[in-house]
């Protein structure tokens, strides 16, 4: 059984929005992080977004204001609002989801940006 696992990804044109979803199999209640990373060809896995069991939230400075990160407790289930999207953006965005004693990764889902 899949631990985490990414949905919402596909092919979307310059300034479109995405939602991508990750869906635990156990509660995130007590999770310490929850992240989206993207790995684009020809570059290393980066830090996207993440937030905290307190709902703190981290985006890299290349999507502040266009992608929104959050939970949904009651759901297990995390989500990457991804708005005004760039080619810049296409990658494979991997959920990513850290608890005291475990740490998971998603599969990934792909996120093509392009006319």
């Amino acid at each position: 059984q899949e631990q985490l696992v990414e949905s919402g990804g596909g092919l979307v044109q310059p300034g479109g929005s995405l939602r991508l979803s990750c869906a635990a199999s156990r509660s995130i209640f007590s999770i310490i992080i929850m992240g989206w990373y993207r790995q684009a060809p020809g570059k290393q896995r980066e830090l996207v977004a993440s937030i905290t069991g307190s709902d703190a939230t981290y985006y890299d400075d290349s999507v502040k204001g266009r992608f929104t990160i959050s939970r949904d407790v009651a759901k297990n289930t995390m989500y990457l609002q991804m708005n005004s999207l760039k080619p810049e953006d296409t990658a494979v965005y991997i959920c990513n989801a850290r608890w005291y004693k475990d740490v998971y990764w998603g599969q990934g889902t792909q996120v093509t940006v392009s006319s």
